[in-house]
């Protein structure tokens, strides 16, 4: 396998020839530029570097050529602004109201899914999958309308089919559990904790995840005080109420406006060592630590603390399901699968198969097809757009392009693109709508993928997922035992796997958004050598004990940089109870120029992209 020396000048030499090809027009550019797959790219991706320069530029005030001086080149029926699932389901809604409909999608990064990366790996010939963005869909029996649904099952994908293709009891299977990992520069020594029930609401499932060990036994490896474990036992086993006298209704309002770690602190009486221990936990999925998450959402979660309180049951609908619904690419099959049904020229062969889902998984896409002369669906990577404006019978659009401004006209125009980036490139909102889009600072986040060339260490520790509740990666884990299409996950320690590491730059102690913003300085600082220094170092640190060493069990790493990532999800503790009038103010159209993304719909979910991208081809077209 090439070096990651080797892959970062690879990158290097795409990145020259990009800019030789400037003075072409974008299909002539295309034709140009060399052979390139992205999936297959390694080193840093997501937001990669470049990916992002225009959007700052615009940021900080840059003022491009005048429009008017551009001529326009091309006309479409609808231009969306965004490649991600949400611009690629808009286009989809769009053409299936109007058949004959030519469409152009921009996409800034140089492929298209958005948050939905695919990661692919080569070892020893064998072809390894990765997520590197949108991971699952989340919960579709419970949370998807039936125009998500709709989506899905014209497109191929039968949800049933992960009951067979995810392998549930395959790390059980082992003797395989969760685990904690706890960092000696918080407490004192390095300590990996076998075993985790937290956050199980089924209690046989929760003993199960104790690998038949007592909880007392599991608190009693924590490298904790006397006080402190005695003190995680009783969050465990909590028989009295922290807040006798108050009403059902009080108590509930008291855990909205709360933090977690507030609560464990100045409720419930806990040590700061003891708040330490849960601190991190809730970065892979709210991007905050629990000093910024209401209680009350915690609750939900089946967090430890609240048994006492004599409060009705609160389970989040995202707990409903089985987290089964997973592609070996994560939702990057999603995101295929519409580029597919968009632009069949662009999967050679696709039209024999039998079942899509299972088919695009090992599918070859042609990039040199995305935006093919001819094609009535085109997709223009490597693209930001920098002006959008209605003109009374339509819509002129302006995007970058290798240094280049081009300028299009639509009929319709869709900007699934981040809410916040909007008003920089549509001058005419209001006021009042431009402070809504604001609002969406969202979430900064690195998903990385770290092939290595087997996974017996973490046989002989007996676990497949750590949670680190004061390390930099909150949670290291196994890729999922997924079979599907022809793909099979690996059965053997013994060889290759993929491991996946999540990391949420925080700042404690500020509200959500500003520790957003700190967090994305922190990522925008680290170049990949950073991020490889500490993979290797907390990878080492936690599966050392089971014989793992950096140096000869790493083949690849490739980190996925989302500087701008989860979409904002509005909180009891920063916005109040009501944060839909907020929402609504933002996705409103604009004469011809319709808003989706998950943006729009204020969480950061499949079903949601979708959803908004079906409401704004409706404001559009009916």
């Amino acid at each position: 396998m090439a070096g990651m020396s080797d892959i970062t000048r690879r990158d290097f030499l795409n990145g020259v020839a990009l800019t030789v090809a400037a003075g072409l027009t974008p299909a002539a550019q295309l034709r140009a530029e060399p052979a390139r797959y992205p999936p297959a790219l390694m080193g840093m991706r997501g937001q990669h570097d470049g990916a992002f320069d225009v959007a700052h530029d615009l940021r900080d005030g840059r003022s491009f050529s005048p429009l008017g001086v551009v001529p326009i080149e091309e006309s479409y029926d609808l231009v969306v602004v965004g490649g991600g699932i949400s611009g690629l389901a808009a286009a989809w809604f769009y053409r299936r109201a109007k058949p004959d409909a030519r469409i152009l999608i921009l996409e800034n990064l140089d492929d298209f899914g958005g948050h939905a990366k695919r990661n692919e790996f080569k070892i020893d010939g064998r072809l390894i999958l990765g997520y590197g963005g949108s991971e699952s869909l989340q919960s579709p029996k419970a949370l998807y309308s039936d125009v998500a649904k709709g989506l899905l099952r014209d497109l191929g994908v039968d949800i049933g089919r992960f009951d067979s293709a995810f392998e549930r009891a395959f790390y059980p299977s082992l003797g395989l559990s969760r685990g904690l990992f706890f960092a000696r520069e918080t407490f004192g020594r390095d300590a990996l904790v076998t075993g985790d029930p937290m956050g199980v609401v089924d209690d046989d499932l929760a003993r199960a995840q104790l690998n038949g060990r007592s909880l007392d036994a599991f608190v009693a490896d924590f490298p904790l005080s006397d006080e402190g474990k005695a003190q995680v036992l009783g969050l465990y086993r909590q028989d009295k109420d922290p807040l006798a006298g108050k009403s059902r209704d009080e108590k509930i309002a008291l855990l909205k406006k709360t933090s977690y770690r507030d609560y464990l602190t100045k409720v419930c009486g806990c040590s700061e060592e003891v708040a330490n221990c849960f601190q991190g936990r809730t970065l892979d999925f709210f991007a905050v630590g629990c000093d910024a998450v209401a209680a009350e959402d915690l609750r939900a979660f089946s967090y430890p603390g609240f048994g006492g309180l004599g409060l009705p049951a609160a389970v989040s609908p995202e707990r409903t399901e089985p987290y089964i619904y997973h592609f070996p690419d994560g939702n990057a099959s999603l995101a295929r699968l519409l580029v597919r049904a968009l632009i069949p020229a662009a999967v050679p062969g696709s039209a024999a198969w039998k079942s899509p889902m299972d088919d695009v998984v090992l599918a070859s896409f042609d990039y040199g097809k995305l935006d093919g002369d001819g094609s009535r669906v085109r997709i223009r990577l490597d693209s930001t757009c920098v002006n959008v404006r209605n003109t009374g019978v339509g819509v002129e659009l302006a995007y970058m392009r290798a240094g280049k401004l081009h300028r299009v006209a639509a009929r319709h125009a869709v900007l699934a693109c981040f809410h916040m980036m909007i008003p920089y490139i549509m001058p005419e909102l209001s006021g009042a709508q431009r402070e809504a889009l604001a609002k969406n600072i969202k979430a900064p986040l690195v998903y990385s993928n770290v092939l290595v060339r087997n996974w017996q260490p973490w046989v002989k520790l007996g676990v497949h997922e750590i949670s680190a509740p004061m390390s930099i990666h909150s949670r290291v884990k196994l890729d999922y035992p997924v079979n599907l299409g022809g793909y099979r996950h690996s059965p053997d320690p013994s060889e290759p796997m993929l491991i996946h590491m999540s990391y949420v730059p925080v700042e404690p102690g500020y509200d959500a958004r500003t520790q957003f913003k700190f967090g994305r300085a922190k990522l925008y600082a680290m170049e990949f050598a950073d991020f490889e220094k500490v993979i290797r170092d907390e990878l080492d640190r936690m599966l050392g004990p089971g014989g793992f060493a950096s140096d000869r069990d790493i083949a690849a790493i490739t980190v996925n940089r989302w500087a701008h990532g989860y979409s904002y999800v509005a909180s009891t503790l920063f916005d109040g109870d009501d944060y839909e009038p907020v929402l609504e103010r933002a996705r409103k159209t604009v004469g011809r120029v319709a808003i989706a993304n998950t943006d729009a719909g204020g969480d950061a979910y499949v079903h949601l992209a979708i959803d908004q991208a079906a409401r704004a081809v409706r404001d559009l077209v009916g």
